[in-house]
């Protein structure tokens, strides 16, 4: 027998190289279970922290996820070494990987990045009436990829985060108050000054309507059928679309009952013979 094979078979050298071999095994197999009980701990203990500094919980979980992650991967790469495998090689290949998936999950990852920005920086919260993805609604749900919306005639509608944070987000319940921007037209022979006054005692009379800022009536326009006067009172934000409807109904009522007349397009046709 090759002296060399000889000696790889001695029992004396197998048992030398089993020792070692299982000690690697134990040394990597007990690196990753412990090192992973540890990054179960540490990440606990962050969320613990964020949660009482009063962090969303939304992204206390997306910021618990990436650290376990993250913790994660060292815990692997050094369980590896311990194994007697290259670390550097195989970090290098786990990077290689993580680009493969990045490349692959690209759009996924843009809605998950749009994600994260949208509750950092928390331009609209639950609760709040938005336009924003090419959608308007009321945000039943902030997701880490995607936003839960319901319309106003109650349709449930899911938009990727990434289209509402590349888009203009209009958010209707971030101020307490809203303007109501209200054009009423009058005809050309009625008494403007009477229709104003008119005005004005029903936005007197309408205890929702705030008194500071001032509401403001005025003449905004010269129609081709009429005079647009416009009215602009301040009301709680909870309260605009009823106030607004409320306005536009008595507007026409009470100038019905003051024959203030309110036109509508129509054209006059004039006759000549020759």
């Amino acid at each position: 027998m090759d002296k060399p094979l000889a000696n790889l078979l001695d029992p004396a050298t197998l048992l030398g190289w089993g020792q070692t071999v299982g000690l690697k095994v134990v040394a990597g197999v007990a690196t990753f279970f412990v090192g992973r009980w540890i990054a179960g701990q540490l990440v606990r203990l962050l969320e613990r922290g964020m949660k009482r500094a009063g962090v969303e919980p939304t992204l206390a979980s997306f910021l618990g996820n990436v650290s376990y992650g993250l913790m994660l991967a060292v815990v692997v790469i050094s369980a590896l070494g311990q194994l007697g495998v290259n670390t550097t090689s195989a970090a290098a290949l786990m990077g290689g990987a993580g680009v493969a998936v990045g490349l692959s999950l690209k759009d996924q990852l843009s809605a998950f990045a749009s994600g994260a920005m949208l509750i950092v920086f928390r331009p609209f919260k639950v609760g709040d009436f938005i336009d924003a993805g090419g959608t308007t609604g009321t945000v039943e749900e902030i997701r880490i990829v995607a936003t839960v919306m319901r319309t106003p005639n109650n349709q449930q509608v899911t938009v990727p985060n990434d289209k509402i944070w590349g888009s203009t987000i209009t958010n209707y319940n971030a101020k307490l108050t809203r303007r109501i921007d209200l054009p009423v037209g009058i005809s050309y022979d009625a008494d403007m000054k009477k229709a104003k006054t008119i005005v004005g005692e029903i936005i007197a009379a309408d205890e929702r309507i705030l008194g500071d800022p001032v509401p403001w009536i005025g003449i905004t326009d010269l129609g081709d059928s009429a005079v647009v006067m416009t009215v602009r009172p301040w009301v709680k934000t909870a309260d605009y679309w009823q106030v607004r409807a409320d306005l536009i109904e008595e507007i026409k009522t009470r100038f019905d009952a003051q024959d203030i007349g309110i036109p509508y397009p129509q054209m006059d046709v004039h006759m000549h013979s020759s």
